[in-house]
Parts: structure tokens; C-alpha cells; sequence
């Protein structure tokens, strides 16, 4: 855990000003970062980028307020591990260990409390943002810098990047009790979500996180998860040689520490750990623990895409050309099982991860727009993520299965995460992504267009 004090993080914000200072003038401005959590590609520069060293631990927890200040480049692995021993963890901590804040609220981020947390973005109080104009501005959402505060999320830092958040926490037991439902009806698994949405409970009892998987057509679950300090049994362990994502077809109940929960998904990358073979038990047994998580698997991603190795691999076996379908849509619950029905038609891919989200009632201010990534309040939407490839043949490198879900997505009036590949025009993406709004802000804070536009990020891969 990287813990830093106020006058640390002072002195690291001195030296990313003085990182810019350096970017000779009329030069784009972007961050010297060397990992990512994105599956877009970028073009390659060697220019010299923002220094963000120093500016990726915990600056100080409120146990007492139910708040942190942290900064931007932190992940959630360790703001956790900062938060956990008061009993306390971010309102939604997304599924990934090395997924950051300030990557969360501009890039956007979802986990199993989003029925009842919205986003992570929902829970900042304020936050320091350095803008392409070399300024820390401090955004709220009431004062001078409210139209910062609210365009900022889904932006990827096309406005600026965050140095520092605060953050509402709330309270977990030091236990989590599972319960995975099956339904064998999407129509069904679609009620049951809005119900639980709207009630928070099942069955009598409390739910404190909710999320699922679709394996097949027809095999649906719902993981309805439920803090609590009284354990019935030992804990189980999804660390080591068992994994998480099959135990949901296998058990009805289920057992976690409230750390192992929050991490469930890490181990195995969902279920993609199994391309390298980390799930067969032989290799499993020889596969260090501590390499049993996301970001080394991404690594190895990124290996493959450099040297070609699946492309070689097909080509020599004489399978079709395959095309990465990697993504994360909302759609509203009510059209859940139209999108699903299509997908298992069009792409075909299994199992895929469902993730009901909500935006946040109960703000100060009420109900808070956020233009970049606008749901419409008081809906139930549903996450559904999937990544892989599917073989397309020779029309692989115009990604059809792509530029279908995002056809699909907006025909349903959902959304589609931009933390991928997307195909958009100019006028589509203005219209689903308030592009005369980010073109104003970012006009107010990045005067001289030292700052990628998000259409440049997301689409053109700039």
C-alpha cells in the first residue's frame, strides 16, 4: 500500500507542473504512463508526457466522515487496502486490482454495488483536476467548476487528469454470504434484477451487491451477495487452486472474506484466464499465486499482440480470421433479453458478465446529469460484458461484430463503454456522448488544444 501525506502530494503535483513546462509549447499533452487498463490501441510517440510518479497512493481516510482523499494514479487494490482495516471501502470498488480512481471516474467504472451506488464517479465529493492548460482546478458539483465536475466522467482525459479525488466510503462486515439464483428465462432474470434494483433485498433478506452471468442460452445467475460478520462455515478460496466463476454453476451458496470478495474477479480475469491455460489444474498448481491476477494477464495480452502469436497460431491450424469483440454495454433492463437473444445470434460468444447499474438517488443536489455518459434517471440498466474473438474470416480487420453491438446498443436506447475499440462517426458519437457539451468544457479548460478529444482518443485511437 502506498500511503503519502498532504506535503508528498504537494511536491508530486510540483513535479507533474514541472513536467508540462517542459512539452514544448503547441505540443499535445498527454501522460508518461506505462500501464493501462484499456483495449484500445494509440498511436506510438516518443514525445515526453505528463511525470504522474508519486501521485498513485492514499493521502488520508476519515473513518469517522466515511471519506478519502486520494490521488488520481492510486488503484483500487490500494485504496482498499488502506480502507478495509476501518471497516470502510469505496462505494464501488470496480472488479479489477489495478484499475485506478482517477481511471474509474474519467474512464468510468462498474462492480456488483452499482444497483445501488450508480458509478464511481457519483461518489466524489470534489476533485483537483490538471487541465491542458497547466492548471490544478478544483471541481464540485455546485461550485464555479461544476461543468468540469459533471463532464469530467466518460471524458478519458480529454479534459484534463485527476491528481486527486475525494471520496465518499461506506461501511462492510468482514464477511460475504453468496447466493447464486439460476433462471432458466431471461424475461424472468430481467424481473427479478428491476425487483431487487428497486427493493434491495430478496427473499426477506438484505442484498448489498448484486451481479451475474449468462453461460448459455437459457443458463442465467444472479449472485446476490450479503455483508456480514457472522460466518456460517469457513470462507472459501478462489486464490488458489478453485475458481470463482465456476463455482456459480456448482453451488447454490457460497461464502467469501469481504477482500477476496471485492477481488473474485481478478484472479482469473473473469474467466479469461483460461487462454493461458491458468485454469487447467496441472498448470494451475505450477502457476504462482502471486501472477494469479489481471494485470499479468494483460501483459501477456499485450506480448501476443506484438508478436502475432494467436494470428500465427490460426494461420498454420488454417482457421478463419479471428476479430476481438471486447466490450461493455448498458442496456435497459426491459430490453435485457432482445439484447441477448441477438447476441447469441450475431456474435455468439459465452458466458458474459451482467452487472445491473442504477444512477445514484439520494444526492446532495438530487439527481446529478452527467452529459459525457447520459442515463436516464430512475432506470434500471444492465451491464453486459464480453471479451474475447470470435472468427469472422476475411472481414476481420472491418470488425462487423463490433460495429453491430454498437448498432444493437444505441437501437435499444443503452450505451456502450469507450474503454475499447469503438467505430462511430463524427455525428453518432456527438449525438450518444454530448459532443457540443465536451467541446465547450474542454473549449473553457484546454484553450489551446494541448488535450487529445475524445473522439480522437476513442475512435481515431490518437
Amino acid at each position: 500500500m502506498t500511503s503519502v501525506g498532504w506535503a508528498e502530494h504537494e511536491r508530486a503535483v510540483e513535479r507533474l507542473r514541472a513536467s508540462y513546462a517542459a512539452i514544448p509549447p503547441g505540443s499535445p499533452v498527454r501522460l508518461a504512463k506505462r500501464t493501462s487498463n484499456l483495449f484500445r490501441a494509440r498511436q506510438a510517440t516518443t514525445a515526453p508526457g505528463l511525470d504522474v510518479a508519486g501521485l498513485d497512493g492514499v493521502i488520508a481516510v476519515d473513518p469517522v466522515a466515511r471519506a478519502a482523499d486520494v490521488q488520481g494514479m492510486c488503484t483500487y487494490e490500494h485504496l482498499v487496502d488502506a480502507t478495509l482495516p476501518h471497516g470502510l471501502i469505496p462505494l464501488v470498488v470496480p472488479q479489477l486490482r489495478t484499475i485506478t480512481l482517477g481511471g474509474a471516474v474519467t474512464g468510468l467504472g462498474i462492480e456488483s454495488t452499482s444497483f445501488r451506488n450508480g458509478l464511481p464517479h457519483e461518489s466524489v465529493l470534489e476533485m483537483d483536476v490538471f487541465t491542458g492548460a497547466g492548471e490544478v482546478i478544483t471541481a464540485t458539483a455546485d461550485n464555479e467548476h461544476a461543468d468540469l465536475f459533471r463532464t469530467f466522467p466518460n471524458a478519458y482525459g480529454s479534459l484534463g487528469y485527476a491528481t486527486r479525488l475525494k471520496i465518499e466510503l461506506e461501511p462492510i462486515k468482514p464477511y460475504v454470504a453468496l447466493r447464486h439464483l439460476r433462471f432458466d428465462d431471461a424475461d424472468l432474470l430481467a424481473k427479478q434484477i428491476a425487483e431487487i434494483t428497486e427493493t434491495r433485498e430478496w427473499d426477506g433478506q438484505r442484498v448489498d451487491g448484486l451481479d451475474g452471468v449468462a453461460f448459455e442460452p437459457g443458463e442465467y445467475y444472479l449472485t446476490l451477495a450479503r455483508w456480514t460478520d457472522r460466518p456460517a462455515g469457513a470462507p472459501s478460496d478462489y486464490a488458489g487452486q478453485q475458481i470463482y466463476y465456476r463455482s456459480i454453476r456448482e453451488r447454490e451458496t457460497d461464502l467469501l472474506t469481504a477482500y477476496d470478495y471485492l477481488w473474485r474477479w481478478d484472479t482469473d480475469w473473469f474467466w479469461c484466464s483460461g487462454a493461458f491455460g491458468a485454469q487447467h489444474p496441472v498448470v494451475r498448481r505450477i502457476w504462482p499465486r502471486r501472477l494469479r491476477r489481471s494485470d499479468v494477464y494483460y501483459r501477456l495480452i499485450r506480448l501476443d499482440r506484438r508478436f502475432d502469436i494467436m494470428e500465427r497460431l490460426d494461420r498454420r491450424a488454417g482457421r478463419p480470421e479471428r476479430e476481438r469483440v471486447i466490450q461493455d454495454v448498458e442496456v435497459p433492463v426491459d430490453r435485457l433479453r432482445e439484447f441477448l437473444d441477438w447476441f447469441d445470434d450475431e456474435v455468439g460468444m459465452r458466458p458474459v458478465w451482467l452487472c445491473p447499474l442504477r444512477l445514484r438517488e439520494g444526492t446532495a443536489d438530487g439527481e446529478r446529469s452527467w452529459p459525457s455518459y447520459p442515463l436516464a434517471p430512475g432506470t434500471t440498466y444492465v451491464n453486459i460484458g464480453f471479451w474475447g474473438t470470435v472468427f469472422v474470416g476475411p472481414e476481420a480487420p472491418q470488425s462487423p461484430r463490433n460495429r453491430a453491438v454498437e448498432a444493437k446498443v444505441a437501437e435499444l436506447g443503452g450505451h456502450k463503454s469507450l474503454y475499447s475499440e469503438a467505430f462511430y462517426d463524427a455525428e453518432t458519437f456527438d449525438r450518444l456522448y454530448d459532443g457540443a457539451n465536451l467541446a465547450a468544457v474542454k473549449g473553457r479548460y484546454d484553450p489551446h488544444d494541448r488535450l487529445t478529444t475524445l473522439y480522437d482518443k476513442a475512435v481515431r485511437r490518437q
